[in-house]
Order: C-alpha cells, then sequence, then structure tokens
C-alpha cells in the first residue's frame, strides 16, 4: 500500500478537545479515551496543515486500531490509508504481530490497508474483552484484521 507521504503524527492525550470533538462529530467512541493502554495522533502533513486523528489500543501483541478521522474538509484524498499506514507502522514498532479494526463505516479503508473480515467470536479474548469491542461499539460494527 503505497501512500504519497509520510503524516506527521504527533502524541495527543485522550482528554485533548479537539481529538474529543473530531470523534464526536463522526460518532465514535469517546467513552474510554482516557483508559490505559491507549495512545492517540494528531497528523499533519509536511505543510502543517491538520489532516486528522486516530489512536490504537495496545493489547500485549495485538493492536486495536482506533478512531481515524479525516478532517471533513481534507477528506476525498486519500488521507484515511495514509494515517490509518501511520497506525499500524506505529503498532509494528510498538512489537504487536496483528492488528484488528471495528468499523460501521471504514470497511473500505481497512480493505484498502489490507485488512480481511473476521468473526467477532474469532476474535483473540483480549480484543472481545476491549471495552471497545464489549461495549462501546454496536453489534453490526465489522470486525476486520491483518498481519503486521
Amino acid at each position: 500500500m503505497m501512500t504519497p507521504f509520510l503524516p506527521r503524527m504527533t502524541p495527543l492525550s485522550g482528554a485533548d478537545p479537539a481529538l474529543r470533538a473530531a470523534l464526536e462529530s463522526e460518532s465514535l467512541p469517546v467513552d474510554d479515551l482516557g483508559d490505559e493502554g491507549r495512545v492517540f495522533f494528531v497528523f499533519h502533513d509536511d505543510q502543517g496543515a491538520l489532516m486528522g486523528f486516530g489512536g490504537l489500543e495496545q493489547h500485549g501483541a495485538l493492536a486495536l486500531m482506533r478512531s481515524v478521522v479525516v478532517v471533513p474538509e481534507r477528506r476525498g484524498q486519500g488521507l484515511g490509508t495514509a494515517l490509518l499506514s501511520a497506525l499500524l507502522d506505529h503498532a509494528r514498532a510498538l512489537g504487536c504481530r496483528d492488528a484488528y479494526l471495528l468499523t460501521t463505516t471504514a470497511v473500505a479503508l481497512g480493505r484498502r490497508c489490507g485488512f480481511r473480515f473476521l468473526p467477532r467470536d474469532e476474535a483473540p479474548g483480549v480484543i472481545r474483552a476491549s471495552r471497545q469491542m464489549a461495549s462501546l461499539c454496536p453489534a453490526s460494527a465489522v470486525l476486520m484484521t491483518r498481519s503486521l
């Protein structure tokens, strides 16, 4: 998966109001932003312009991708792929071997980034037990996975 550039990732607190506002505007979960094991980032392009937000939860060698949002004025430029790819690279650098994605709206993005569908009942126990899967995402959310 080729991206035209690498976005600049800057760590961000789960309490950051811009992150919360971006997630809420897309009806994404915000109740667990401050929980342990989550890392969030703000993404900028090489000119310093805001691209979006994203994060992940690390569960040992497994990563659950979280809340990838491209800001509205930058959509349609392939930036979702760039942001998710950067998060996957970060998960790999943390020592994760597999990544998971729960989504109701980003199936096409997941597929572009190499994710495949996985029945929810086949998810590893730590992923099934995550707040994201156990209670925050609706039952209609699709589970996808890929190796790192």
